[in-house]
């Protein structure tokens, strides 16, 4: 096996706006495709039929892109990471292209996953690329938008939908893409300039099965679990007992690892530690908010399934403003360590706030309410997306990225599967409105609890000054 050779600084040179433009629209592929498919499936079930598999649509995008998301960023450290970003908009193209293409439930299926592929190169690809061209003290600004790309896609995505699925047809939900990416192709493959050494590593294929096998069935178990087979149920506790031993043994061999898919070093930075929690807890607050929110103002106040999405606008407002605001100050050099401590302290406060809705509780002031939380939570994972590039070397960027993008995801599934467990049984407790309203009350509870988790976790984060991208530079 041939040793880990160092590489060599990437060549940084200020990318110009066209270039950002570029990379963020990566991200706008891979954010947007995992929600606007969603107001389009009972047309897609229609035309093709097979609705016992219907939700495999998306699980299938989904697992594929939360098992590949870390293989790409070491895919790109060792190899290359603007090849690598390209690379994967080509795989995410070609399975949009097929998806569109698609004559059955099953095609459909198979071809989200070759989507879903390449859509875990495209956040952690355009995540990398920005953070090799700028140190993290430039990049906070960029970064900032992309924190603001995540709630878009919530909204944006859904309605966007079904925008295409009654003006046009289904399939260009999927079309879409193509000349979205076309545009990131070109102007990313024409614009950035990066030369880097190669290095001479084997590929860490034990570690990369393991980790597989752990995001698989912790997926698996996520989705099932408390909605199609119970949390006692066989399947579930085979699937946990699976993913807590494809874990324990991925650690393993990471430490013994030449590469290691995800480097153990990253974690000896207590910043970089405490950063992961902070994007695990407020992933699976921010998903547990956007998913059972809504059933409160379509049962309890009525309203449609495009208006009960709009009236979560003050959330993804509050998450907006919180992290473009963090981007532009830390950008002009502030200091960082205390976003994390409040947003902690106000998420929990915003969480605790939602126990005040109530059958009577005017749709005006229900909406507002969720101002606060979208806030505290947007301050939670700007600081989260900062410090985890300023903790990792650069030629672990890659790695970082996709670590801390997976952990989000991860959270995201676990905490709407758990807490939608707290839903379900509450929600049968009750009768009518009254049901619902206990069921997000439990919710709200579990909320509160995620973020004073991640409140107690942002108290020890070290003030480290960012790097700045010269400073970057030699440090590679």
């Amino acid at each position: 096996m041939t040793t880990l050779m160092e590489k060599t600084a990437e060549e940084r040179a200020t990318p110009s706006r066209t270039v950002l433009v570029g990379l963020l629209l990566g991200i706008v592929l891979a954010t947007l495709d995992g929600t606007i498919v969603g107001t389009a499936l009972p047309v897609i079930v229609a035309d093709l039929g097979g609705l016992g598999r219907l939700s495999w649509v998306v699980t299938a995008y989904l697992l594929a892109t939360a098992v590949t998301t870390p293989l790409w960023g070491k895919i790109g450290d060792l190899y290359g990471r603007k090849g690598c970003y390209l690379a994967s908009i080509v795989v995410f193209l070609a399975g949009s292209v097929l998806c569109g293409l698609a004559q059955d439930m099953g095609q459909l299926i198979v071809f989200r996953a070759v989507q879903g592929i390449g859509a875990g190169g495209l956040f952690v690809g355009a995540l990398s690329i920005i953070g090799t061209l700028l140190g993290p003290a430039e990049a906070g600004r960029a970064q900032s938008v992309i924190g603001v790309l995540l709630p878009a896609a919530m909204i944006g995505g859904p309605l966007l939908g079904g925008l295409l699925t009654d003006q046009l047809n289904w399939r260009w939900v999927f079309y879409v893409n193509v000349p979205v990416g076309a545009v990131a192709l070109a102007v990313v493959g024409a614009g950035v300039r990066l030369r880097s050494t190669r290095v001479r590593a084997r590929i860490d294929l034990a570690g990369a099965a393991l980790l597989t096998a752990a995001i698989l069935a912790l997926t698996l178990l996520s989705t099932w679990a408390g909605t199609t087979y119970a949390w006692t149920s066989p399947r579930i506790v085979a699937l946990a007992l699976v993913s807590v031993a494809a874990v324990a043994g991925f650690v393993a061999v990471e430490r013994r690892a030449a590469e290691p898919v995800i480097p153990p070093r990253l974690f000896r930075d207590r910043n970089f530690g405490v950063a992961q929690v902070l994007s695990f807890t407020a992933g699976a607050a921010m998903l547990a908010a956007a998913t059972y929110l809504p059933q409160y103002m379509q049962h309890v106040r009525g309203m449609s399934a495009t208006g009960s999405g709009l009236l979560l606008l003050p959330l993804m407002l509050g998450m907006m403003g919180a992290q473009l605001a963090i981007g532009r100050r830390v950008g002009d050099g502030g200091r960082y360590r205390h976003y994390p401590i409040a947003g902690g302290a106000v998420a929990t406060a915003g969480a605790l706030a939602l126990l005040l809705l109530g059958t009577a509780t005017a749709t005006w002031a229900a909406s507002a309410l969720t101002l606060v939380l979208g806030a505290g939570l947007g301050c939670l994972l700007q600081p989260a997306l900062l410090i985890t590039m300023n903790s990792a070397e650069p030629r672990d960027i890659g790695a970082a990225s996709g670590t801390q993008t997976l952990l989000r995801t991860v959270g995201g599934s676990l905490g709407v599967a758990v807490l939608g467990s707290v839903f379900a049984g509450r929600a049968h407790d009750g009768r009518g409105p009254a049901g619902i309203v206990a069921g997000l009350h439990g919710v709200a509870v579990g909320t509160a609890a995620l973020c004073a988790v991640a409140f107690a976790a942002a108290l020890l984060v070290r003030e480290v000054p960012l790097r700045g991208r010269a400073e970057a530079g030699r440090t590679a």
